[in-house]
């Protein structure tokens, strides 16, 4: 059977070539004219947001279904981590700031904040390691088939994907539009490199296929995504799959859980959603203990 006996209709790009050759009269060149899958100033139009939202959800999805994506590791955390030796020159330049002038107080507390940002620079590199073994496991099993998933920008989520690169693999970045300028990182699958305008979208994208959820030391935006997986495997949205909280001092300096059970606002058994990790090969341990790889 041919093609145009499966398919007797013409395709949309077909129509839209044969649209696009009707010209020369005041009619076809109107903007009404124009069909409404080409015309981009239709399409951005605020009552067509529902469009938006539906094809924002089915452009990634598509696209991973054709890569033959199934599973993923998400890895979140924070896009001002820098790698160590990035970090051990900015706090060497904090550090003769401060000498320079001691009883700055502003700037004093710029070299405590670097020497934090030295300290926890380390993420980096397990978030690196943790990359690699994820995808060299995959590449080397017929049953892993996991692949690192980030927010697409630099810091930690560069390191994860970069690890992925390190171990000759593929790996998805979902990067966000965002008033200030926001490039993907260079480690990134190109083919697998997806750009979001709606925050709600792109966190369902990170669940949709989520085997595990690892979190690095982040800020405002590891924290939203953290709780919000916390919230849906504790409320039964999701499936419960591994928590992995990789630095248990910053994370349990940053949240009090505790207090959370104490003031009854959770549960003890909410506490057994997620666990701590130190290192890469912890967290990788913990993913491959649940699903016997």
């Amino acid at each position: 059977m041919t093609e145009k006996q499966r398919f007797p209709f013409p395709s949309a790009a077909q129509d839209a070539e044969v649209a696009c050759s009707v010209t020369g009269t005041a009619q076809t060149c109107s903007d009404a004219y124009r069909l409404a899958y080409t015309d981009t100033d239709f399409l951005l139009r605020e009552e067509l947001r529902p469009v938006r939202l539906q094809l924002e959800l089915l452009k990634p999805e598509l696209v991973q279904a054709d890569e033959g994506i199934t599973s993923t590791v998400v890895v979140f955390g924070s896009a001002r981590t820098p790698e160590p030796q990035v970090a051990a020159e900015l706090l060497r330049r904090a550090e003769s700031a401060a000498q320079a002038a001691p009883g700055d107080s502003l700037l004093q507390r710029k070299l405590a904040i670097a020497g934090r940002v030295a300290a926890n620079s380390r993420y980096y590199d397990e978030a690196r390691k943790l990359g690699e073994l994820i995808t060299r496991a995959t590449l080397s099993s017929n049953s892993c088939d996991l692949v690192v998933i980030t927010g697409g920008g630099p810091g930690i989520m560069e390191a994860a994907n970069r690890g992925a690169a390190d171990a000759g693999g593929k790996s998805i970045g979902l990067n966000i539009v965002l008033p200030s300028e926001q490039r993907p990182n260079p480690y990134i699958s190109p083919e697998l490199c997806f750009q979001f305008h709606y925050f709600a979208i792109r966190k369902m994208h990170f669940l949709k296929r989520a085997r595990a959820l690892v979190a690095c030391p982040g800020g405002f935006g590891t924290l939203d995504e953290l709780f919000e997986t916390l919230t849906l495997i504790q409320t039964g949205k999701i499936h419960r799959v591994p928590v992995l909280l990789m630095g248990s001092s910053y994370w349990r300096r940053i949240i009090d859980f505790n207090a959370l059970v104490d003031e009854g606002v959770i549960s003890e058994e909410d506490l057994d959603i997620f666990e701590f990790v130190e290192t890469a090969e912890e967290a990788w341990a913990a993913i491959r203990a649940a699903y016997d790889f």
